[in-house]
């Protein structure tokens, strides 16, 4: 789905009505979750299931949640605004969404406002009967798409990108269900893992270079689809394989099909998983992701060593690199900053001299494990480095000597249109400032980011290499693997443009 925070969307004429609530957290150093997809074939308990599954990819979406399900005679809808914890938690909410076919969706920032018409998954009664979709990524050409979808007489309810796909599979004029959806699939550009459900199948689909992950697993008879292993675990269910680029998998009672309608093309999957995106404890492309953030952390100690005196993560991304940190330059690992796990993204500041004190309310100083130090503070990315700014000056404070920033990954210096809420470029740290400037920007008394190089090797590969896989790094180093339609085109609009047609 777009992911466009509401930052942008302010810059694109949109605004939350008078007195809306703030968000307290500071996103100014984060980039924002994608979206989780979790769907179940032939299980009585598949309402619940999904629920389990949302919970353990709360992480990739944390706006809204949605569960639609089908008992055989009728399709049943439950989508909410906020944590799944909050809202598929009770009986009788589960209880409504009756069936043996269950598809579910984490949100996070799409196009639009958080209302309800842009909680997925979504619905809609084709003349094949009902069909719902959930999506994670972003579709590069959704507003030509759309445009053209509107003046042949399309009536759009939602601001989402994925909304075209509903209509693209309805006007299609093949015959079956599954040729439909691949007449869709060969019309759109971008990067998308799908699941989608009817009333006799659920469908996965990835996109032809696998920028988006999906996974399939198997839990006695049923099938289950999702964006991560770690929701395979929490319903116990074994890891079958990751769904390929380029594929269409299609679960029925029969069992499972898959289809290729796209020519092989070489896996180029989002190197921002592995980052920072999926759960430590999920296994993406076969590498487990803790493991990996470790060894950035230990790849950043050798390329950029720093004489100190402790290595402090930036709770609770940047814990795995510092780990890594740690034991590779021998320096004590101390955990010199405390997170708040109990301030949640609705928190409502009040005025602006306590919203400015937001970064305290998520994270505080160990001044035990700080005092007198010189430290390395790692994390594991910088956007905009308003955060970096304020934690830097939080050590100084709780009695640092020094504070020698480390970051776990590249600098930032291109945005994203794949699912990733990045800022404009003008945003970017990285795209305006060279290391001494931002460094000087954000008060350190030493500033180093792991290079490219750095985070293929951690990754076991040699980025030179041409036999070697290579990810979507385009962040880090401007290759964007597809068109980018929407972009480059006459009405570029950024990820906001299917905002700006219903403003």
């Amino acid at each position: 789905m777009l992911a466009v925070g509401r930052d942008r969307a302010r810059d694109a004429g949109y605004m939350p009505a008078p007195g809306a609530p703030y968000l307290c957290e500071d996103h100014g150093d984060r980039l924002r979750e994608e979206c989780g997809v979790f769907g179940i074939f032939g299980h009585d308990d598949a309402a619940a299931l999904t629920a389990l599954g949302l919970h353990a990819l709360q992480h990739r979406g944390q706006e809204a949640a949605g569960i639609v399900t089908f008992d055989g005679t009728h399709f049943h809808s439950e989508r909410r605004l906020g944590l799944v914890g909050d809202n598929f938690n009770k009986a009788e909410v589960i209880g409504r969404l009756k069936g043996h076919i269950a598809l579910g969706h984490n949100r996070y920032s799409t196009t639009g406002d958080t209302v309800l018409r842009n909680v997925q998954p979504l619905f809609a009664d084709l003349d094949s009967g009902g069909f719902a979709v959930a999506h994670n990524g972003n579709l590069t050409n959704a507003l030509s798409l759309r445009r053209e979808l509107v003046s042949s007489g399309a009536i759009c309810q939602s601001t989402s990108d994925t909304e075209v796909m509903l209509h693209l599979i309805s006007r299609s004029r093949r015959r079956l269900i599954v040729e439909r959806f691949v007449d869709a699939l060969l019309q759109i550009e971008g990067a998308y893992a799908l699941v989608c459900l009817t009333n006799d199948m659920l469908i996965g689909a990835r996109d032809p270079i696998g920028i988006r992950p999906l996974v399939l697993g198997k839990l006695g008879p049923s099938y289950v689809l999702t964006s991560e292993t770690c929701a395979l675990d929490i319903v116990g269910a074994e890891f079958v394989r990751e769904v390929e680029n380029g594929e269409i998998v299609v679960i029925t009672k029969d069992g499972i099909e898959s289809h290729r309608p796209f020519p092989r093309r070489p896996a180029r999957p989002c190197i921002f998983e592995y980052i920072y995106f999926a759960r430590p404890d999920s296994i993406v492309g076969g590498r487990n992701v803790y493991v990996m953030r470790k060894q950035m952390g230990v790849e950043l100690a050798r390329e950029t060593p720093a004489a100190a005196d402790v290595a402090i993560p930036i709770p609770d991304s940047g814990v795995p690199a510092a780990i890594g940190y740690s034991q590779e330059s021998g320096l004590p690992f101390e955990l010199g900053i405390i997170r708040n796990h109990y301030v949640g993204r609705t928190f409502i500041e009040p005025e602006q001299r306590i919203r400015q004190l937001g970064v305290k309310l998520k994270h505080s100083a160990n001044a035990a494990a700080v005092r007198g130090n010189r430290i390395v503070l790692i994390d594991d990315s910088v956007v905009r480095g308003t955060t970096s700014k304020k934690i830097v000056q939080m050590m100084f404070e709780a009695g640092a000597r020094e504070v020698h920033f480390r970051v776990a990954c590249p600098p930032i210096t291109h945005p994203d249109f794949y699912g990733i809420d990045t800022p404009r470029t003008t945003e970017l740290l990285a795209a305006n400032m060279g290391v001494e400037e931002m460094c000087r920007f954000i008060g350190a008394t030493s500033l180093a980011f792991l290079s490219v190089d750095g985070v293929y090797r951690a990754l076991g590969y040699d980025r030179r290499e041409e036999r070697n896989p290579q990810f979507t790094d385009h962040c880090f180093t401007g290759d964007y693997p597809t068109s980018l339609t929407d972009q480059n085109g006459p009405a570029h609009a950024g990820q906001l443009s299917l905002l700006s047609e219903v403003s």
